[in-house]
């Protein structure tokens, strides 16, 4: 990988080249520098760069800080220990990392591990002088604020700062942290600074809610907690703050199940109905839709009986339970809820609300997918103005709607107004989630597409191509989305007669529909007739 592939900006290629800069300016003497990032598998990217960079005029050296006794100079001692390299005092740098694991709460102890790290950083600053190398201590955002804080003298001998920015995060916001406020009164986070984007790691919370589980206190408390961390991870997909997309969707699911059990338990009814509509959005994401469905059906439920026939919460239920059938081809189903979600959300919030927008948006895509094009078309565009109006220029749902309108106009054939749509929503959601995300990997396949039935096969099949891989990384292979980025690449392979490599593509995402959607969805039937059209081809051949 080169430094451009790296870094796709500007401001991280130039911070890295600030710190190569001062990793070979002092190589040989006390040379302690800060790097900062939240994503740990960019981080690690950064680390193999410089290193493969640097070598062999300096070589390059790792260890991790110590869980119980986190001492940067004991770690560094033990490696110098190790090596003749180092001990005969040549070229080196040295890259530090562990300290993102460190809990930030005590968790019962007298000190936390940050504390005890911050501890040994500030008093034991002689002692690297016995090191002639370059440092580099590689920490998080939460983790540098209280570094400046509570090791000053350390902090005053570094070489400089490297912050490389990154969505992806390991951290909670104190905003999302204000629901749960209460749990945590007498620890460090009493003061809580709802304006500070890293204050508290994401595996201290889950810690934290492990400790109340061995106190068996099964109570509302714990079922709030459950909730909110559950429904942080769900945000975090959304976002493109994940670190690890799988492993973050089962999290996500575990603590909202954990929530749905309690409040059930307790009778929490008002929250219950939260949590199930939650965990049936992540079951949803999963194309679990069978799972989704009676979740969706009890939370609206529930939402009737606490809230009476006209709420905004219920027009919520009523939009994402027709997005479901939606989604499992059940068109006549979806509609009339649609129409009811619309129509309340216009009564009770206006016109100008996010809530009309989305159910526009929603019904819109319903008419597309049944080939109503003059009814979706001016749906489409009430929804991406009001969007622009109430979100700005720059949001992931007006890229969602830039997305659904060039869709709609591909259909119509008008292809030069559908491109700069697609490009612009592509942009858009790769500012905001990032590079991978399945919402880019979405967009990615509509412009493929696009290029397809124009006959741009050469531009077409790469875009294809990523577009599956990102989807099979984010989503499984036995999503439905995958199996329609399998017949999109099986249909481009067709159209320029390369049988051999269309044929086994088809054959998969039809056995991926099939178990997923049922033989009678609209996409499997679609799917099992491009399949016949191939084999009546090469009969004839």
């Amino acid at each position: 990988m080169t430094v451009n592939e790296l870094f796709e900006d500007a401001e991280n290629r130039d911070v890295y080249d600030d710190l190569i800069v001062s990793i070979e300016a002092k190589a040989h003497r006390l040379n302690l520098l800060i790097a900062v990032c939240d994503d740990a598998s960019f981080r690690d990217e950064i680390i193999a760069q410089y290193e493969a960079e640097l070598q062999p005029e300096i070589c390059c050296y790792r260890v991790t800080l110590a869980r119980g006794e986190p001492s940067l100079t004991a770690a560094v001692a033990q490696l110098v220990e190790r090596e003749k390299y180092l001990q005969q005092h040549n070229p080196a740098v040295i890259t530090v990392t562990g300290a993102e694991q460190l809990y930030f709460l005590k968790m019962g102890n007298e000190r936390s591990e940050q504390q005890v790290f911050f501890g040994y950083l500030q008093w034991t600053r002689e002692a690297l002088r016995a090191f002639p190398f370059a440092i580099v201590l590689w920490v998080t955002n939460q983790i540098l604020v209280d570094l400046m804080k509570k090791a000053p003298d350390f902090w005053s001998w570094r070489n400089g700062v490297f912050r490389f920015v990154s969505r992806r995060k390991n951290t909670i916001s104190g905003r999302e942290l204000e629901p749960i406020r209460f749990a945590f009164s007498g620890n460090e986070i009493s003061n809580l600074d709802d304006d500070n984007d890293y204050l508290l790691p994401i595996e201290d919370l889950q810690r934290f809610i492990q400790d109340a589980e061995q106190r068996d206190v099964k109570d509302a408390a714990l079922a709030t907690l459950y909730f909110s961390l559950g429904n942080i991870y769900r945000k975090r997909l959304e976002r493109g703050e994940f670190q690890d997309y799988k492993k973050e969707q089962e999290l996500g699911i575990k603590y909202l199940s954990k929530a749905v059990e309690l409040q059930q338990q307790l009778g929490l009814e008002k929250d219950l109905a939260l949590s199930l509509n939650n965990l049936a959005l992540l079951y949803q994401l999963q194309g679990r839709y069978s799972e989704a469905e009676p979740l969706y059906i009890q939370s609206l439920g529930l939402w009737r009986k606490l809230l009476g026939e006209e709420h905004p919460d219920i027009a919520t239920s009523l939009n994402n339970l027709a997005l479901l059938y939606e989604l499992q081809g059940r068109y006549y189903e979806a509609e009339p809820l649609y129409i009811e979600a619309l129509a309340m959300s216009r009564k009770l919030l206006g016109e100008d609300s996010p809530d009309v927008a989305s159910s526009l948006n929603n019904l819109a895509l319903l008419y597309y997918y049944q080939d109503r094009y003059s009814d979706a078309e001016p749906l489409y565009i009430q929804a991406f103005a009001l969007r622009r109006k109430l979100l700005g220029e720059e949001h992931p749902h007006v890229a969602a709607s830039l997305n659904n309108l060039a869709a709609l106009y591909e259909s119509q054939g008008r292809y030069s107004e559908a491109e700069p749509l697609y490009i612009e929503a592509l942009a858009l959601y790769r500012r905001f989630l990032g590079e991978e995300h399945p919402d880019v990997a979405t967009t990615l396949n509509n412009l493929a597409h696009l290029y397809k039935s124009q006959g741009r096969y050469e531009e077409s099949e790469p875009l294809y191509i990523q577009a599956l891989a990102l989807t099979r990384k984010f989503l499984g292979e036995e999503h439905p989305d995958v199996a329609t980025s399998l017949n999109n690449l099986a249909a481009l392979y067709h159209s320029q007669g390369i049988y051999s490599k269309s044929e086994p593509l088809y054959i998969q995402a039809l056995d991926i529909l099939e178990r997923q959607l049922g033989v009678d969805h609209p996409n499997t039937v679609a799917c099992r007739k491009n399949l016949a059209t191939l084999h009546d081809r090469l009969s004839s051949e």
